[in-house]
């Protein structure tokens, strides 16, 4: 019996494997054990937006301010150089806060002189407009356009017109000039910036003058330069003028002894940068039709100076190598200065002579 059940179990089983193996496929297919491990999402931020360059695409030549609404037409008008007085009769000056540059020089007697150059802006009128001085076409010729004076020893004429300057002056025909009833002659002869620009022979703007920095807060002088609120510049005993730092406005503030320089409309004159230039006189000599005036010799010249910019200034030297070639300004490391973009004040310091400048910063 025990044997028979034994037995009977196993064939029972062997029945059992059968059938099973009956109704399974014909491969038997393994259940896929390997897990796939995705990779972790990878989170990309957004690329920064670049900060926004602060140099305009389009620059003034002469202030480095930002032409980019400026018609063709505004672009590439000429500089204008007028030639401006600067004595207490000739006082407050008309349009003269629009000029782009200002040089001041030292003339006879200790009086100040001014050649003011118009390109980005051209006011209706300028002056009172004086006599050209010798040294004029050199100090303009790197801009290109119109010497405009009134007045001047024939010589001094001769020698500008034959360097190659476009002359507008009443001495040799031009048109342009009216004479003002608020003062007296010869203080009061004022002229047309459009009248003078189509006696300009074709001349277009010149290229940018200077480095600029952007912003400002990047130029030279504004980076390494001393701290100093006022600029004290004594060309003579009654030629006094000052520009003091003003913070708030970013902008020096010129001043004729206590008093602000004011123009007519009764703006005080300033300037995002001084540069000052220590330079030689020497006197042209008197003829039978001209007495001797001082000359201011920058052509072909080298000398030191300072530039002030944001309220600060530093060492710096210059050189001009022609009447047309630039004036160049580098810092001690012999790197040229970069300006502030804005209008600029050129005073030209006489070393010797019967004036020497006394340049004093408080």
């Amino acid at each position: 019996m025990m044997r028979l059940r034994a037995v009977g179990a196993t064939t029972l089983m062997t029945a059992v494997v059968l059938i099973l193996g009956a109704c399974a496929p014909a491969d038997i297919v393994e259940p896929n054990t390997t897990v796939q491990a995705s990779a972790p999402a990878v989170t990309r931020e957004p690329a920064p937006t670049p900060p926004t360059d602060p140099k305009p695409a389009v620059v003034f030549p002469l202030t480095g301010l930002d032409a980019t609404a400026a018609s063709e037409k505004e672009l590439t008008r000429p500089v204008i150089s007028v030639k401006i007085e600067n004595t207490e009769a000739a006082r407050p000056q008309t349009n003269l806060e629009f000029a782009d540059v200002v040089f001041e020089e030292n003339v006879e007697y200790g009086i100040s002189r001014l050649v003011a150059l118009f390109q980005s802006n051209y006011p209706d009128d300028i002056g009172p407009i004086r006599s050209m001085r010798p040294m004029d076409r050199n100090i303009m010729g790197q801009f290109e356009g119109p010497l405009v004076f009134s007045g001047a020893q024939r010589r001094f004429i001769t020698q500008a017109a034959s360097s190659g300057i476009t002359l507008i002056a009443q001495d040799v025909g031009s048109y342009g000039f009216f004479r003002t009833h608020d003062k007296s002659s010869p203080h009061n002869l004022h002229g047309h910036l459009a009248d003078f620009q189509k006696q300009s022979k074709g001349a277009t703007a010149p290229a940018t003058q200077w480095d600029f920095a952007y912003p400002a807060s990047g130029a030279t002088a504004a980076i390494a330069g001393k701290d100093v609120k006022t600029i004290d510049l004594k060309f003579s005993p009654y030629s006094h003028p000052h520009w003091d730092w003003k913070a708030d406005t970013s902008l020096w503030m010129r001043y004729e002894g206590s008093a602000p320089h004011k123009t007519a409309s009764g703006k005080q004159l300033s300037a995002t940068n001084i540069v000052i230039l220590y330079v030689t006189v020497r006197e042209t000599g008197a003829t039978p039709v001209g007495m001797s005036v001082p000359e201011t010799l920058v052509a072909g010249k080298t000398g030191k100076g300072f530039v002030a910019t944001g309220g600060k200034y530093i060492p710096v030297t210059w050189s001009k190598k022609s009447q047309f070639k630039p004036f160049v300004v580098k810092d001690a490391d012999g790197v040229e200065v970069v300006l502030a973009p804005g209008q600029s004040w050129w005073e030209l310091v006489p070393t010797n002579g019967e004036f020497s400048t006394k340049v004093t910063f408080k």
